[in-house]
């Protein structure tokens, strides 16, 4: 299936805005499934940078059971030397609605775990 221009940034959109709320769900939050979301990084930040490709696994986990519009994704940890602070990860998918187009979010784990999503 194909969208217009309008319909794909709204599929973006939404893509996006549902990801925000994956990432930013701690698992065992959401009582109607366990796994809903992600643990949580902070953990994770205290065995980093060991824990990368953990975390990197726990978000391509979430994005392949949570959000069926996306297939084939890959997380990619982007070592970023000014903000050693944060972690930043690229997000690589191919969207179903759009037979196979590839989609880019930039998503970014601050200081208190909170994760951000930029397309």
């Amino acid at each position: 299936m194909r969208l217009g221009g309008d319909n794909q940034r709204r599929c973006i959109d939404s893509v996006l805005s549902h990801l925000q709320r994956i990432l930013n769900t701690r698992q065992g939050n959401v009582p109607i499934a366990g796994d809903y979301g992600i643990p949580d990084f902070l953990d994770f930040l205290q065995t980093y940078p060991e824990s990368v490709h953990q975390i990197e696994h726990n978000i391509k986990n979430a994005i392949d059971k949570y959000e069926p519009r996306l297939s084939g994704a890959t997380v990619t940890y982007v070592p970023d030397e000014d903000e050693t602070l944060t972690l930043r990860f690229e997000i690589i998918a191919c969207l179903t609605v759009e037979t196979g187009r590839k989609v880019f979010f930039e998503t970014v784990v601050d200081t208190d775990g909170r994760v951000h999503i930029h397309k």
